[in-house]
């Protein structure tokens, strides 16, 4: 017998169908919640299948977020076969039937019938370290789309309140430009206070710079708040907002610099990312990203396979003598791989100097260069182009992390 165990994971719960060969299923589908108690439950049923098919059973459920998390890491650490399936494969599979029917128990069922349809891979478990560095570099990802979100916010509000602010700091977003403009909000305020009191409150908000830089910049603020067209705060609410959007604005920064000091120290410790950083164009950011979305190296027995991975593989369509011609990428791996590589490649073929003393400059990355200008001269796109250096540079990644070596640059 050829046993297997289909579970159409949800949120806190899975429904479970064992089959103890091809078209023989086993009982009646069963629901059981991803408590301790009813993964025990499901031990017990898995063992029962064992007893009555004389093997163990693989364990197929689709890959869903994170729903999947308790039921891989319980029986993971029993020591048991799992295969998570990409959802596009099943629900492939599920639209083979004429019949439009859709619920838990047939989910369930497909996944079995999958089984012993497709080739499936097993799934291999990630280090730790990687699944921090994944959990750390997404994390930061999100942090700061919401800051970026509570930038524009705060923008706006600021054009409502005191448009002229934005001249005094050369940035904006510094801690002592939203400091200074939390304790003074608006012109009225700023003219009141006075230019000493500015000063000295600039001083404390910023104690590395000197009294002389503390005196100008107060200058600046008086100078900005009678130009200001908004002389006093007409509305409470602009004001009670500008100050919860600095708020925000702080605190994101002291979570992002947290996460930045994580991401840095744990990638040191990595072997993979030095390998990777070693390629020139790519930071530290960018290599962290790039090897926590990858993984272990040993997951992929061909460079093509991780290119599929990152989702820059080109979509093929071919009907008889019709060849396409638009074929774009197919964009169904890895978002965040595909977008740490776009900016990796916009970075290694952009021009610096050699030295700043000199006006030669020089791509960062030569051999990345030459592949980008050679597909331009043949006429391709810029995006295009871009991609083509994506794909050639996963490729270089992928020798390099099989070989353990470092990238040598043409000078």
């Amino acid at each position: 017998m050829n046993p297997v165990i289909g579970l159409d994971v949800a949120k806190g719960e899975s429904q479970v169908q064992a089959f103890l060969d091809k078209k023989q299923p086993y009982k009646k589908s069963l629901k059981i919640a991803h408590t301790l108690e009813g993964l025990s439950n499901l031990l017990d049923f898995i063992k029962e299948v064992e007893d009555i098919s004389g093997g163990r059973p693989p364990i197929v459920l689709e890959s869903t977020g994170h729903y999947h998390t308790p039921v891989v890491q319980y029986f993971e650490d029993r020591g048991y076969l799992l295969i998570i399936v990409n959802p596009l494969i099943s629900y492939r599979a599920k639209s083979s039937s004429l019949r439009k029917v859709k619920t838990d128990i047939i989910d369930a069922h497909h996944l079995c019938d999958l089984y012993y349809k497709e080739d499936l891979e097993p799934y291999k478990q990630r280090g730790i370290q990687l699944l921090n560095l994944r959990n750390l570099t997404r994390q930061h990802e999100n942090i700061t789309g919401m800051f970026v979100q509570t930038k524009l916010q705060f923008q706006a509000v600021l054009d409502q309140v005191f448009p002229e602010y934005c001249g005094v700091f050369g940035d904006l977003y510094s801690d002592v430009s939203l400091l200074t403009l939390q304790a003074f909000s608006t012109s009225e305020e700023v003219l009141e206070a006075g230019k000493e009191t500015i000063a000295n409150k600039i001083k404390e908000f910023c104690k590395s710079r000197s009294q002389q830089w503390a005196n100008s910049q107060a200058e600046k603020l008086m100078a900005a708040a009678a130009q200001n067209p908004f002389q006093k705060a007409l509305y409470h609410s602009l004001s009670l907002s500008l100050n919860m959007y600095i708020n925000m604005l702080l605190e994101y920064k002291k979570h992002l610099s947290t996460l930045k000091d994580e991401i840095d120290a744990l990638a040191k410790q990595i072997e993979e990312c030095k390998i990777i950083r070693s390629i020139p164009g790519i930071g530290e950011k960018i290599a962290a990203t790039i090897i926590s979305e990858i993984g272990e190296i040993d997951r992929f027995n061909h460079p093509k396979k991780l290119v599929a991975f990152a989702g820059i593989d080109p979509s093929i369509f071919e009907s008889g003598t019709f060849k396409g011609t638009l074929n774009r990428i197919t964009k169904r791996g890895s978002s965040r791989l595909r977008q740490a590589l776009y900016m990796a490649v916009k970075c290694a073929i952009r021009d610096c100097r050699k030295q700043k003393t000199t006006d030669k400059v020089i791509p960062r990355n030569k051999r990345l260069r030459e592949f980008y200008d050679k597909k331009r001269e043949e006429g391709k796109p810029y995006k295009v182009a871009v991609i083509a250096c994506a794909n050639k540079l996963l490729h270089w990644i992928y020798a390099l992390l099989k070989s353990k070596s470092t990238f040598q640059d043409l000078a």
